[in-house]
């Protein structure tokens, strides 16, 4: 599946826009500021319905402007498939699939699969686990509906917990607390094993990109860790009861999991380099990609924004090597630098078309 046209209307700074694409590389370039990755967050929020920078609907709708819309016109196995999403300030958003509207958005997650990697994306390695939770989450829902519901019935449980502890005023009948143990168990037996499964397919992938990228300069390990790994869950929240009401949270349960990333034996985030970080990134980004490619019927649409800076030359180039191959599908890059993009160009061998960006306004500047 790969998209061929997009039309936008007020998303962030691009008023208007008609852009047709190459189903191979596409490429982006401009100064920081101009709207480079506004183009690819458009194109990320008709994939998973929301900004990739997690903000507000109502703060990715152009100022003074009252909604927005983007319309993406996908191409894949000889089908065409319209989707539409339309904002208005203070109102529901709207997702459309060939003009039929969705009842949750959460039916759409999955249909237009898509990995985009940013400079932002560094919190994935340096920062806590609830970045890591998301990555797995946002791989294993793209091809796994089930997941995500089982995922939105915990949080609920969960949720309801944490009220109860919270209220100091208020004693509990230990009955009421079985009850969203006892949802948390259950969901978080599912969410746990398939977390595992995904993990124990990602390792290996991840591992051949990074040494792909690094030439084997270091070696890097992933593990998942989590309390269901030490039994079933619900003693453990009944164990950790009283503790939990002092601290007015739950201290036990599949929200609490992470992948611990390390270098050479060490947390990567005490270790690592700018560089090495980057790496470690950019590696889980496109082993991402590989999964989801291997659980599908076609590669994920692959957005590469401005991802070359802190990486020594011959990263990047093994970089460039490593996305140019066909196995990785359509590919939307964006650089501050032309010289980068026309390596990339010169290097793929594939049908491209280039973009220069200025002030929101996106015009054609070179194809292939």
């Amino acid at each position: 599946m790969h998209l061929q046209s997009l039309d936008i209307l007020n998303f962030k700074n691009i008023k208007e826009a008609h852009v047709t694409f190459s189903p191979y590389l596409n490429c982006f370039f401009g100064q920081n500021g101009q709207g480079k990755t506004n183009v690819l967050d458009a194109v990320y929020f008709l994939s998973f319905c929301k900004s990739h920078t997690n903000v507000l609907d109502s703060q990715v709708i152009a100022h003074e402007a009252d909604f927005l819309m983007l319309q993406g016109l996908y191409e894949g196995e000889g089908e065409k498939h319209e989707y539409y999403c339309g904002i208005k300030r203070r109102q529901r958003k709207v997702f459309k699939h060939d003009k039929k509207a969705y009842e949750r958005l959460s039916e759409h997650i999955g249909q237009l699969p898509l990995v985009m990697i940013s400079p932002g994306d560094e919190r994935l390695i340096r920062e806590g686990s609830d970045e890591r939770r998301r990555f797995i989450d946002m791989a294993i829902s793209q091809y796994d509906p089930q997941y995500m519901r089982a995922l939105v019935s915990y949080t609920a449980a969960l949720q309801q917990r944490n009220a109860m502890l919270k209220d100091e005023g208020h004693h509990y009948e230990d009955a009421l607390y079985e009850l969203y143990e006892s949802q948390m168990a259950f969901h978080g037996e599912e969410i746990f094993r398939k977390r595992q499964q995904f993990i124990e397919q990602f390792i290996p992938l991840f591992n051949q990109q990074y040494r792909q990228i690094s030439q084997q300069q270091e070696q890097v390990g992933l593990s998942y860790s989590s309390h269901l790994s030490q039994g079933p869950l619900e003693p453990q929240l009944q164990a950790s009861r009283a503790k939990d009401r002092l601290l007015g949270f739950s201290t036990k349960g599949i929200h609490k999991d992470d992948l611990d990333i390390t270098m050479d034996g060490w947390p990567v985030k005490q270790v690592a380099s700018q560089g090495q970080c980057k790496t470690c990134l950019i590696a889980m980004k496109l082993a991402q990609a590989e999964f989801l490619k291997q659980k599908g019927t076609h590669a994920p649409i692959l957005l590469l924004d401005d991802i070359f800076d802190k990486l020594d030359q011959q990263r990047v180039e093994n970089i460039i090597s490593l996305v140019s191959q066909e196995a990785f599908g359509q590919i939307f890059i964006t650089d501050t630098h032309y010289e980068h993009l026309s390596r990339i160009l010169q290097q793929s061998g594939r049908p491209y078309k280039v973009f220069q960006i200025e002030n929101g306004d996106i015009h054609p500047y070179q194809t292939a």
